[in-house]
């Protein structure tokens, strides 16, 4: 029976941390209103960028006059334009994530409030899904802080259920959210169907892609000795096992295997692989390791 815990998912200490922080884009994508970030595209906002010559059909009114004035040559005024970012959380909430202390799913709860939080304190569109066996209907579209209630309290009423199925997942994500951004996948990864026809769902649509793969330190360190009868708490398969010191052995270097396999895939495509485990102080892993990874300054 995995362990509940009361812990809130953010304190009110804590959040005046995040304050200070903003999510990050290696890209910078257009998005549908204007925002307080820079694109590297030129716009129609009041921030010079750049000139360049003038070419027939040009709009007129965004002529330099004054250096027409001095070179007796036709340069446009370049201007960045503004745009926001848009913040998409993936959070699986399949029954391999109700296990820990705390379980995964608290713990990626919890990632994924901070992450909302620090989009809407930077007036980013914040959005969330979460999938098990399917994508779930999830979060809208939010914008700025008063809007932290309904993220918390989404994130509140999420409980595990189901197996999972995460390419069937990011296929209607990816569906879904035509727009570009930012987009941050939770998850144990512990699916048969394996990740990488998952991601590439993803990489299709061109976001930033980050993975943060949680497991439990019972998972990475596990305490376990004798006769056991192990069940898959997805789909009740079973497997009796006699725990030997060679078994465990073999179970570490599978693991092993199965966490750089897939930080390699990852890292080889461009997206940023972040492992952690529920044993990691969970303010470490955003102030300090989150940062340190390029997710958030």
């Amino acid at each position: 029976m995995p362990a509940t815990t009361p812990v809130p998912l953010l304190s009110a200490e804590f959040l005046h941390k995040l304050e200070q922080l903003e999510v990050v884009s290696k890209k910078i994508f257009a998005g549908r209103m204007k925002g307080e970030r820079k694109s590297k595209q030129r716009g129609s906002s009041v921030e010079f960028a750049d000139h360049r010559n003038y070419s027939t059909g040009d709009d007129l009114r965004h002529i330099d006059w004054n250096v027409y004035a001095r070179l007796d040559k036709l340069f446009l005024k370049l201007f960045m334009e503004e745009e926001d970012l848009q913040i998409f959380t993936l959070l699986d909430t399949s029954l391999s994530m109700d296990f820990g202390d705390p379980t995964k799913l608290h713990y990626g709860k919890q990632v994924a409030a901070a992450l909302s939080f620090v989009g809407l304190v930077n007036h980013d569109r914040v959005m969330m899904d979460t999938f098990a066996s399917n994508l779930e209907v999830g979060l809208p579209g939010v914008r700025g802080r008063s809007q932290m209630y309904r993220v918390v309290q989404y994130l509140d009423r999420l409980s595990a259920s189901g197996g999972s199925d995460l390419t069937a997942a990011a296929k209607s994500f990816a569906i879904k959210h035509s727009g570009k951004g930012v987009v941050v996948v939770i998850s144990d990864f512990l699916d048969k169907r394996g990740y990488s026809d998952a991601l590439r769902y993803l990489l299709a649509r061109n976001m930033d892609i980050y993975v943060i793969h949680v497991l439990s330190r019972e998972e990475v360190e596990p305490e376990l000795v004798g006769d056991l009868r192990l069940v898959d708490s997805e789909d009740d398969d079973e497997a009796e096992i006699t725990i030997s010191a060679p078994l465990l052995r073999r179970y570490k270097q599978t693991l092993d295997g199965f966490v750089g396999g897939l930080k390699e895939w990852c890292t080889k495509r461009g997206i940023t692989y972040i492992f952690t485990t529920t044993h990691n102080p969970f303010d470490q892993l955003v102030l300090n390791y989150l940062r340190e990874r390029g997710l958030v300054r």
